[in-house]
């Protein structure tokens, strides 16, 4: 069970906590390996196969659409199954389907393959991002969820360099699956990670209930009648998400700054060959230092986020505000102001620090905002809005506007995202401070000391 803090964390030893932070990031990062590899071999699959650009972004954009359709169900499944089972599952569905992908004979076929990453890919954040959240404090939720979805920016990096290197030694296929079996293992070893029990919503308030001590077979601690009566209803765990304004400012606000993070980690190591003349290791190379930059922002900026927020709470989101804004700025200038040369790849690099600051501080907010047994459901349903208003939108618009205009001007109209971005973002900053203490002030009591053995499952 939770504490009155919305954690486990005095349940478990720190060592403990971190050992589970670390695998969770480590299957985060071979997630977002198979995710982005793929853009490494763009220019061999679009000489093998005659592909546009459009299509080629469609490769990106079907992954996106995907884990938007089923991320909700993912979400709930990990609330009611457990997040450690719901962790396991899904990441040994991508995995077998980044091996699909290596094996793939035409277009169709790829394109099929990298739906059903997307799937497999679907219930692995709100998962990952509701049991973390539980084996930590809420004072360093921005901080370890930035870590959590700061292995994204450096999956990515791996993604692309070695994606680059390995397209042009290894061949695309070989490429595509590399990573398929690590996954597999790193999946596969989280059926040994303690799951926690989360209290219940009230469904006739969504005031938290004291859950019995009774641990049920789906590692959730509630018993048959318990689940029927304690659980919330589909309803209610409606009502739950969308309560909070702030919730839905940071689901529109991280979905609008994705789109952007998505256009450059997928086009950037294209544009880079096309404009500067690289091979596509060198390109990746390129492409990688701005995506490092994303890695350390998100991290950097996470943390900046928890320090400032413990003098004025609204602060939380007021640092992705001014970070997206100031993103926008070096991106134009970069694409609709400069060409190619040292002072636009200086830029570009720049601009990967803050265009990632809200990859952690979304999602902790949105959990800051929420009833502690819906956390992974609302993660889930910040993912369905990210992908499907963010990460789906940003390769497949890009592609169709380079088609059209070239992919320099497309670069220098994406950025606009940054704007609505940070619009959003303060917002949800006005309604932030209320919106949390309607949740912690409903929250559940402390668990007695003594207790750790009934409340965390094996």
């Amino acid at each position: 069970m939770l504490d009155a803090s919305g954690s486990v964390a005095h349940l478990v030893s720190r060592r403990y906590a971190r050992c589970v932070a670390l695998t969770v990031v480590a299957l985060a990062m071979t997630d977002y390996i198979d995710r982005q590899i793929v853009v490494s071999t763009f220019p061999y699959l679009k000489k093998a196969w005659g592909l546009s650009d459009t299509a080629l972004g469609a490769l990106v954009t079907t992954v996106s659409v995907a884990i938007a359709v089923f991320a909700l169900p993912a979400a709930r499944l990990a609330d009611r199954w457990g997040r450690v089972r719901t962790i396991a599952a899904m990441g040994s569905a991508w995995s077998l389907a980044a091996l699909a992908c290596a094996v793939s004979g035409n277009y169709a076929q790829l394109f099929a393959a990298r739906s059903l990453l997307g799937v497999g890919e679907a219930g692995y954040g709100p998962a990952g991002a509701a049991l973390l959240s539980g084996y930590f404090p809420q004072r360093l939720r921005a901080t370890v969820l930035s870590v959590f979805q700061a292995a994204g920016p450096l999956g990515s990096v791996l993604g692309v360099v070695l994606g680059g290197v390995m397209a042009g030694n290894l061949g695309w296929r070989v490429t595509l699956g590399a990573f398929g079996v690590p996954g597999l293992l790193l999946a596969l070893a989280f059926l040994k990670v303690r799951d926690y029990r989360a209290p219940a919503v009230s469904r006739a308030d969504g005031a938290g209930t004291a859950a019995s001590d009774a641990a049920s077979d789906a590692g959730e601690g509630l018993t048959e009648d318990q689940t029927r009566s304690g659980r919330p209803a589909l309803a209610a765990t409606v009502r739950e998400l969308f309560r909070s304004r702030t919730a839905v400012w940071c689901y529109l606000g991280g979905a609008l700054n994705l789109v952007v993070l998505s256009t450059f980690y997928t086009w950037l190591p294209s544009y880079l060959g096309r404009a500067y003349g690289l091979s596509s290791a060198q390109a990746g190379m390129r492409a990688a230092l701005f995506i490092l930059a994303g890695f350390v922002g998100a991290i950097l900026f996470g943390h900046l986020a928890d320090r400032c927020a413990a003098g004025r709470p609204r602060r939380r989101l007021m640092i992705p505000a001014v970070l997206a804004a100031g993103a926008w700025g070096l991106l134009f200038t970069a694409f609709g102001v400069l060409g190619p040369g040292g002072g636009q790849y200086a830029l570009i690099v720049v601009a990967g620090l803050p265009v990632a600051a809200a990859l952690g501080t979304a999602p902790a907010a949105v959990i800051d905002v929420v009833h502690p047994s819906v956390r992974a459901t609302a993660v889930g349903m910040a993912t369905l809005v990210q992908n499907l208003f963010g990460l789906a939108v940003g390769p497949l618009l890009t592609g169709l506007l380079s088609d059209a205009f070239g992919l320099q001007t497309a670069l220098a109209v994406m950025p606009l995202f940054c704007l609505a971005a940070a619009a959003a973002f303060r917002l949800g900053s006005r309604s932030y401070e209320k919106d949390f203490a309607a949740v912690s002030g409903g929250g559940p009591e402390p668990v007695a000391p003594g207790t750790h053995e009934r409340e965390l499952s094996t």
